[in-house]
């Protein structure tokens, strides 16, 4: 009885470990790869339960995850100008084709980022290469990386992976290359403001001029049209004074000897000698001729 109880005992047990043999689970988050003596037999995507045979298959597990590869220290590119940058990048992928990943890289992580490093790094000097250190700066940073991405993109597909982004976190000169950088900004900086320093004071001189011409001609215009108001006016007091004078003539006479009066009088030191009998005295004179006390 104990015999029987014993082999029944071992016959479950046996049972449980085939079980536990032939079936195993998988993750939302990983892919399961079946072998069947070392030649892939499925390749499991769904999440579940699934079964295999014991013994003669085994299964092997790929994150379906995106990963990160991150640069641990700054690489070095030349640009165009010959001048060096420090480049700090990362890049995000994951594996689309399970199949063609462990084919080619027979599913090792470290050979697939050695890859994928080897590819970006390529790429990245060949776009540096092409541009100046303003552009990849800040002129063209957008354009590298989606460039960078698809260029590494294509390359990754050929061992089942995809480059889903590509980013330059820092973009840096080094410190023998950020010294003479700075000072031909500076120069730079200052060509333009005495550029623009000296198209400043030459388009005050034009503005100045241009002032002291529209001065002068304007003076001119006022003075020509105060000399011809004054000359009209003149011109019609003179014609007044005739038509006025003109009606009374001994009138006139006597207004005009009166203003010469004042004139040669003006004065309490004047001295006149003229003869007593000459006309410039006749309004001085009464009626019939005596002079006037």
């Amino acid at each position: 009885m104990r015999d029987k109880m014993s082999l029944i005992g071992g016959t479950l047990l046996l049972i449980v470990v085939i079980a536990s043999m032939s079936l195993f689970t998988v993750d939302q988050r990983q892919y399961a790869i079946v072998f069947q003596l070392g030649e892939v037999k499925e390749v499991i995507s769904e999440p579940g339960l699934n079964a295999k045979l014991p013994f003669i298959q085994n299964v092997r597990y790929f994150d379906k995850r995106i990963l990160t590869m991150d640069t641990p220290e700054p690489e070095r590119f030349i640009t165009s100008e010959k001048k060096n940058v420090l480049v700090d990048h990362f890049v995000k992928w994951r594996i689309v084709d399970p199949r063609l990943y462990y084919e080619s890289v027979a599913g090792d992580e470290a050979r697939a980022r050695t890859r994928l490093t080897q590819t970006v790094n390529a790429g990245l000097r060949e776009e540096f290469g092409r541009r100046t250190v303003h552009d990849v700066v800040s002129g063209e940073r957008d354009n590298i990386m989606e460039q960078m991405r698809e260029r590494a993109d294509r390359d990754a597909r050929t061992i089942g992976v995809q480059i889903v982004d590509v980013r330059l976190k820092r973009v840096d000169l080094p410190n023998e290359v950020s010294e003479s950088v700075y000072r031909r900004m500076e120069a730079e900086r200052k060509r333009v403001a005495n550029e623009l320093r000296s198209l400043g004071a030459a388009e005050a001189e034009r503005i100045r001029a241009d002032a002291d011409r529209q001065r002068e001609v304007i003076i001119a215009e006022a003075y020509r049209s105060g000399q011809q108001a004054m000359g009209e006016g003149d011109a019609k007091a003179t014609a007044i004074y005739a038509e006025a004078f003109g009606k009374d003539r001994e009138f006139y006479s006597f207004y005009r000897s009166l203003e010469a009066y004042r004139s040669s009088f003006a004065g309490k030191d004047d001295v006149l000698v003229v003869d007593p009998s000459s006309d410039f005295f006749r309004f001085m004179k009464d009626a019939g001729g005596a002079p006037r006390n």
